[in-house]
């Protein structure tokens, strides 16, 4: 962010990240679209997802105040963490999270096509901030922690503050896109696209995995186990189902 501007008063600039995940899948049976659901649901229950937030809130510079989460039947789990900018002593013994001044929650979405053998995990993740700390130094963490083959962000900052002669701040920081704030090594691995309001501080980049490894899109199924008529065939399904998600 640079050298820092001297605000008068507190900054109350909200900062809000919207982060979702698309991971494709090809399960040739109903039963192992099943199983891949199951395996899902397991890997991303709510206890890993509650890890992978509190590490999100601590590279953030921020203070868990409390945390709520639930898994879901028949699939699926929410987890919310309220957080605060300076260290505050939670209040009360119930695991239920109430927020001083930001939070950060996610929900996942395990999913098949009834049709093309493909099973879909959805993520989505939200982070709204106060102040000075802005959620976008945190893309690299997220996008590492799930297998992302559609990325979809959004970044808003909303409200305003004060210099220290009285001028109204609309942005504290410098931003032209949000891939600024992405790994070069993890762009070279996406087709991304940007659809920036600037005069609304609005940003929204969206990301499509480049090359497909199938072994790696095969839920218990070895690639040599197929004939090569089949293999395209799952390609072009794995590839549409990625296309239609992209553009929407």
């Amino acid at each position: 962010m640079g050298e820092r501007l001297k605000l008068y008063g507190f900054n109350n600039l909200t900062k809000s990240l919207s982060f979702n995940i698309y991971d494709v899948c090809y399960a040739k049976t109903a039963r192992e679209q099943q199983d891949y659901i199951a395996y899902i649901d397991e890997q991303y229950n709510s206890e890993r997802l509650t890890h992978i937030l509190t590490t999100l809130t601590d590279r953030i510079g921020a203070q868990v105040l409390n945390i709520a989460r639930q898994d879901y039947e028949p699939q699926g789990a929410s987890v919310t963490l309220l957080i605060a900018e300076e260290p505050m002593q939670p209040r009360g013994e119930i695991q239920l999270g109430h927020l001083d001044k930001s939070h950060v929650t996610v929900h996942t979405y395990p999913e098949f096509h009834p049709k093309t053998s493909l099973a879909t995990f959805r993520v989505d993740i939200d982070v709204a901030t106060c102040g000075e700390i802005t959620p976008l130094s945190t893309l690299d963490y997220l996008i590492g922690s799930f297998d992302s083959d559609i990325i979809t962000i959004d970044y808003r900052v909303r409200g305003f503050t004060r210099a220290e002669d009285g001028q109204k701040l609309f942005m504290d920081h410098k931003i032209s896109s949000i891939q600024e704030y992405i790994d070069p090594a993890t762009l070279q691995r996406y087709d991304a696209i940007d659809l920036n309001v600037y005069s609304a501080n609005l940003f929204h980049t969206k990301m499509m995995i480049k090359e497909i490894d199938l072994q790696n899109y095969l839920f218990k199924t070895d690639v040599y186990e197929l004939p090569p008529q089949t293999r395209l065939n799952i390609m072009t399904n794995l590839r549409r189902e990625m296309i239609e998600i992209f553009h929407g």
